[in-house]
């Protein structure tokens, strides 16, 4: 059974044990977190929301807190002797699912 789950303005789809980054949530290391933004539920009879499903969560645990890697944003305008490099690091969670709950 799998689910694809909204957080942070992305889509995700999860199956049950799967380890990924989401954007930043509050909680620290080993704190359990609930997604119930639920868009789809798939297996031997999937199920679709309009746009999500009633009483559907999907259940994770919070494995760590870190920041991706660095994203370089260089602007230049050539012969003007003009140029600006700025760099960013988005704020991640590793989350860890623990169970896909239907109802």
């Amino acid at each position: 059974m799998f689910a694809i789950i909204r957080s942070g303005g992305k889509q995700y789809r999860v199956v049950k044990d799967d380890v990924l980054d989401v954007d930043r949530l509050d909680g620290e290391a080993g704190a359990s977190v609930s997604f119930g933004e639920v868009l789809m539920l798939g297996g031997d009879s999937p199920q679709s929301g309009a746009p999500l499903i009633g009483g559907a969560s999907v259940a994770a645990e919070i494995v760590a807190q870190k920041r991706a890697p660095k994203v370089v944003a260089f602007k230049k305008k050539r012969r003007k002797n003009t140029h600006r490099k700025r760099g960013h690091r988005q704020m991640l969670t590793t989350v860890k699912i623990t169970g896909i709950s239907a109802n």
